[in-house]
């Protein structure tokens, strides 16, 4: 029986086209998943960045350990450490705070995860990343106690 070519015009160019679709679905799934990954990491690392700036400098100013978390500098900057995080996703709480003693909490709240693959314009919404630490001294000398 002889096969006649005519009829399979075209099938190969329908198979790379399946086969294609698949691996570029992939690939822009594995991509994607790890800018998940990295933005989980970094969001993370932000608030433990704030928070060890808070504790160390005794009851920094809450708009410098605010930028800190965001810009990783506490006199600010123009490019985040995250896109889109801003300084008002960042809340800090002072409790009992003092030399050696009471705790900092930053916390990293309401940031959406935008997607960047074509025809995908879903967002995630990341949990929240909070941190919180005991205040330290840092090599600062408490006053002198009064003799009685």
């Amino acid at each position: 029986m002889t096969i006649k070519r005519h009829n399979q015009r075209g099938a190969s160019l329908v198979e790379f086209s399946i086969g294609a679709t698949v691996f570029l679905m992939a690939m822009f799934a594995v991509i994607e998943f790890g800018r998940v990954l990295w933005t989980h990491n970094a969001l993370a690392d932000a608030a433990r960045r704030g928070a060890r700036y808070a504790a160390v400098n005794e009851q920094a100013d809450m708009d410098d350990v605010k930028r800190v978390v965001v810009y990783g500098d506490p006199a600010g900057g123009t490019t985040p450490v995250v896109s889109n995080l801003t300084t008002d996703n960042v809340d800090v709480n002072y409790a009992g705070f003092g030399l050696d003693v009471g705790t900092v909490q930053v916390t990293i709240k309401d940031y959406d995860f935008k997607f960047s693959v074509p025809l995908v314009s879903k967002k995630i919404s990341m949990p929240k990343y909070t941190t919180t630490l005991t205040g330290e001294s840092a090599g600062t000398l408490p006053p002198p106690i009064p003799s009685l």
